[in-house]
């Protein structure tokens, strides 16, 4: 088995979550990842808990399979070592703060004078020439300046997204980014500079929100476990206390969830819900409704008919649930990374091909690898042949 990213590497100023998850990735499939640290610290998120047997699970979920080097870019003999790596690197994952690199001499522009060859991606909370360029920006942050917590939770009650969606969607812009790149830089030789701001994703998965109010001016309200586009399309108590989640996406499902699921063939021929637009209108009724029919059966008994009658339903899980859910252990979600204090469960990356080797990975200790790595800086300039 391979691993389709054997023989790259990339260079990290990362910290938090949407730079070392999208490298984490780029480590998954083989790249060489070489994170660098500010020696006083290291990553924040080495310190949000001590959860894994010391180890704090925000770092752990996104720094496996790295090698950590701590250098202080304000000091010229660590900073000759990071130009170093960058001389032989082939890409440059960087989240710091807004101008950071431009004050340590390593603006975007001035890298890809230096290597043309270098993918350079530059993650910003707002991105460049706006009013808010300056801004710090973190998930919540974000999430509540581009819209996404009023359309979550319910009216007058705006929620953050319990996933951190600002931090994870850039990540993933950020690693597809970098694999366009290398596939782009085969034929022209070149890198790339590749600007993303947390702010244009958000906006970005926003469009169905941001559509609705630019074409038919209309605030979308939040349904909290449900969907403002949608109905019915929600959460509902059982005979059972267990919660059932069913959705309807169509007129054609709504007609099949009315007749063979509710047995109510008048509801399907009813006028005043042959619509989703006509039933989003009306969803205080039809969630009353489908809530009453929900409370007089088990969970087992409402998902049983649903899945033979081709409605989608799931299980409202707690976290604790989803750690045990058979879904992951039959198909072998889980595997073994190591880590300072022994091996350690992490999941397998989501998208792989069946025939692509995965790094299992390390999760590093801050500066681990720093002496190997000034050693390779040196060695490499003095025999500039070599590798």
């Amino acid at each position: 088995m391979s691993a389709p990213l054997a023989g790259v590497t990339v260079v990290s100023l990362e910290q938090a979550i949407s730079a070392p998850l999208c490298t984490r990735h780029l480590a998954d499939l083989g790249a060489r990842v070489i994170k660098i640290e500010n020696p006083n610290g290291g990553d924040s998120t080495r310190h949000y808990d001590g959860v894994v047997r010391g180890m704090a699970a925000h770092f752990v979920w996104l720094n496996h399979g790295k090698e950590s080097a701590a250098l202080d870019l304000t000091d010229p003999t660590d900073l000759e070592v990071f130009t170093g790596l960058l001389d032989r690197a082939d890409v440059l994952v960087s989240n710091l703060a807004p101008g950071a690199l431009g004050r340590l001499g390593l603006a975007p522009a001035t890298l890809a004078d230096t290597y043309p060859r270098l993918i350079v991606v530059d993650i910003s909370g707002y991105g460049t020439g706006g009013v808010l360029d300056d801004k710090r920006a973190y998930d919540l942050l974000v999430q509540a300046e581009g819209g996404s917590c009023s359309i979550t939770g319910w009216p007058g009650r705006p929620v953050k997204s319990g996933i951190p969606s600002a931090d994870v969607g850039t990540a993933l812009y950020a690693y597809s980014a970098v694999l366009a790149a290398l596939y782009d830089r085969r034929s022209t030789g070149r890198g790339a500079v590749i600007p993303i701001a947390m702010f244009d994703v958000v906006a970005e998965m926003m469009g169905f929100a941001l559509n609705q109010v630019v074409h038919a001016r209309t605030e979308p309200e939040p349904v909290g476990m449900g969907s403002p586009m949608i109905a019915p399309y929600g959460a509902f108590g059982t005979a059972d206390g267990q919660t059932v989640v069913l959705g309807t996406t169509s007129d054609r499902e709504w007609r099949r969830l009315a007749t063979d699921l509710l047995d109510r063939p008048d509801l399907a021929d009813d006028p005043r819900y042959a619509r989703n637009a006509d039933r989003v209108t009306r969803r205080a009724e039809l969630d009353e409704l489908l809530g009453d029919w929900c409370r007089q059966r088990t969970l087992t008994d409402i998902q049983s008919l649903a899945d033979r009658v081709g409605i989608g339903n799931a299980r409202l899980n707690t976290v604790s649930e989803l750690a045990t859910h058979p879904q992951l252990t039959e198909r072998g979600r889980w595997r073994d990374v190591g880590s300072p204090v022994g091996p350690v469960p992490a999941l397998k990356p989501p998208a792989m091909a069946l025939d692509w080797a995965i790094r299992a990975g390390t999760v590093p200790a801050l500066g681990e690898h720093t002496a190997a790595l000034r050693a390779e800086v040196l060695d490499a300039r003095a025999n500039p042949t070599v590798g």
